[in-house]
């Protein structure tokens, strides 16, 4: 693996750790109200599923890492993936944002891992 597609890997999985972060820890603090432009009061009935969402984060991240301490391309390709994947339908489901935060830099860190 070259030194831009582990580059790449690292920051998706250190996206996917904030984002774990945000969702299992601060969804009902200020941080993660702002970040998800909830209300305390949707955050507050949605904390459980936040939660989960967050966990599933955490072990994009976990392969990610994976991948990259092994460097492994089998595991990056299907980790990285899976990143896209999610992303598309975040863009598509929630906020069109959610594209260029997720699933572009995981985009890119295939390009660099086939390139």
């Amino acid at each position: 693996m070259t030194m831009l597609a582990t580059f790449l890997l690292l920051l998706v999985a250190a996206l996917h750790l904030y984002f774990l972060v945000l969702e299992m820890f601060l969804w009902t603090r200020p941080l993660g109200l702002k970040t998800f432009r909830n209300t305390p009061e949707k955050a507050a009935t949605t904390r459980v599923l936040a939660a989960n969402q967050g966990l599933y984060n955490g072990f994009l991240a976990a392969g990610l890492l994976y991948a990259a301490g092994t460097g492994s391309r089998e595991f990056a390709t299907f980790f990285l993936g899976c990143v896209v994947v999610a992303g598309l339908y975040g863009a598509w489901s929630v906020n069109r944002r959610i594209f260029f935060v997720q699933a572009l830099p995981a985009i890119a860190g295939l390009l660099a891992l086939f390139l």
